[in-house]
């Protein structure tokens, strides 16, 4: 009898583990099928039918302008280029010719459009000229007369504008030169194209660099692209006022030294320099091997979190998103009042919560045993074991409460593989991604894209500005 008891005993246990298991599976399956952008780390785009239009977005967010907000509308100029006066014919009432008739009054109106269709061929003629001491001199060409017969500035920094800032394939962009343009340019004049500002933008790129050693704060993030039929990352280092590229084959520490910008080895391995400042990021595990200050992205904490507390119905991850957001809203205000530190009463509350939180998600998200753990689970071990720098934003003004500002500059990487699909070398990448942040710098500090390029293709490569004085 008792043999017969203890084998049940080993039964009940046994069909306990399985259903702990299968539990585990279901509430892991379940987990998938509610994930989606809002939620998880998943991009938008995967979403499908069930995300909202952009429109309807807009009419969500849509308030009316704003009591006092300045119009967006054409302005008339006063200077037009060309002024064309229609007389009527005859009079309305008699039919009379109007000719030698007083003029009342007239009204006005502007059409602004674009020139006709045409390519301008300069020719430029170098003389020579003989001394009195018999030395002939040459004069020089301009930068942009690179061979006997070559296209202008404008019209290769059009074609680079296509590809590299609207991100348009190098086939199409060819077509749209020929179309708008009159301009037969083959697909290799393009490629060709991208790669000489590429060239150009060697001393611009490593200025850039420079200037974001000595920033206060860096946005870090990565991505994965297709390169030659593989998988490569896109490394991201910015500011609001820098962008700084790298595609790599490694998406951890061999690619982050590369880039030169947590640390600088010498020859032999040793570090020569580390990055002072604020290192914000999504908390990938590499950046943990820097030792610098961190700062995570809280907004990919809320999206776990919403997770948790949508999908899961844990109640406490709906109060961490109050937290975090409550928090925030503390910090602007205490920054609008020219403050330069929350209120010891206000930061210490946001610890003690914050605390207080985390315990109850451990209480119903337990450590499992011998299973992989599920990702509240992880989600809370990072907010416990990193909370300074999930709070870096409370305890200084200088952090931000997220990596947005790297997500905006590496979502431009993304939009070009969708557009235009896979790099198909190397080469390629690297030079498609340093016109890409020579366009991106440029923006931020207030330059036409269009314009920078046609500078560079003159020769005068326009640089960046001090960022941090």
């Amino acid at each position: 009898m008792e043999e017969e008891l203890q084998r049940l005993r080993e039964a009940l246990a046994e069909r306990d583990v399985i259903i702990d298991e299968l539990r585990a599976e279901i509430a892991e399956l379940k987990a998938r099928l509610g994930s989606n952008s809002s939620n998880s780390s998943k991009p938008p785009s995967s979403d499908g039918y069930a995300k909202p239009t952009r429109q309807q977005r807009r009419d969500a967010e849509r308030k009316g302008k704003q009591k006092g907000a300045p119009g967006s509308h054409l302005a008339r100029v006063d200077d037009p280029d060309e002024i064309i006066v229609h007389d009527p014919e005859g009079c309305r009432k008699c039919g009379a010719s109007l000719d030698d008739a007083d003029i009342v009054d007239e009204e006005v109106r502007q059409v602004f459009d674009l020139p006709h269709r045409k390519v301008i061929v300069r020719e430029h003629r170098a003389r020579r000229r003989r001394c009195r001491c018999g030395k002939a001199t040459k004069a020089p060409f301009p930068p942009e007369a690179i061979n006997v017969t070559c296209y202008g500035p404008k019209v290769r920094a059009l074609a680079v504008y296509l590809v590299c800032g609207h991100h348009l394939p190098f086939e199409r962009a060819a077509l749209v030169m020929d179309d708008v343009c009159g301009l037969g340019i083959s697909v290799g004049s393009v490629v060709n194209m991208v790669e000489d500002a590429s060239v150009g933008l060697t001393k611009f790129a490593l200025a850039v660099r420079e200037s974001l050693r000595n920033e206060d704060l860096v946005h870090f993030d990565e991505t994965g692209a297709r390169v030659a039929g593989k998988l490569f990352w896109v490394h991201s280092a910015s500011t609001e006022a820098l962008t700084a590229y790298l595609v790599h084959a490694n998406r951890g520490g061999k690619a982050m030294d590369d880039m030169g910008l947590l640390r600088l080895h010498d020859e032999d391995g040793d570090v020569l320099w580390s990055f002072d400042g604020i290192a914000m990021h999504d908390g990938w595990r590499c950046y943990r091997s820097y030792d610098v200050i961190h700062a995570l992205c809280n907004a990919h904490h809320i999206r776990e979190l919403r997770a948790a507390g949508v999908v899961w119905d844990q109640q406490w991850a709906n109060e961490m998103i109050e937290l975090l957001l409550s928090a925030k809203r503390s910090v602007e205000d205490a920054k609008r009042a020219g403050a330069d530190g929350l209120g010891a009463g206000t930061y210490h509350g946001i610890l003690s919560r914050y605390g207080r939180l985390v315990t109850r998600g451990f209480e119903v998200n337990p450590r499992r045993e011998r299973r992989k753990q599920s990702k509240t689970y992880n989600l809370l071990t990072r907010l416990r074991d990193h909370r300074d720098d999930v709070l870096r934003f409370t305890s200084d003004f200088d952090a931000p409460f997220d990596n947005n500002q790297a997500e905006r500059d590496i979502r431009m990487v993304k939009l070009q593989q969708k557009i235009s699909g896979c790099w198909r070398t190397t080469r390629g990448a690297e030079h498609f991604l340093r016109v890409r942040e020579y366009l991106s710098t440029a923006r931020k500090q207030g330059q036409q894209a269009f314009d920078v390029l046609v500078q560079l293709f003159e020769g005068r490569c326009w640089m960046p500005g001090a960022t941090n004085v």
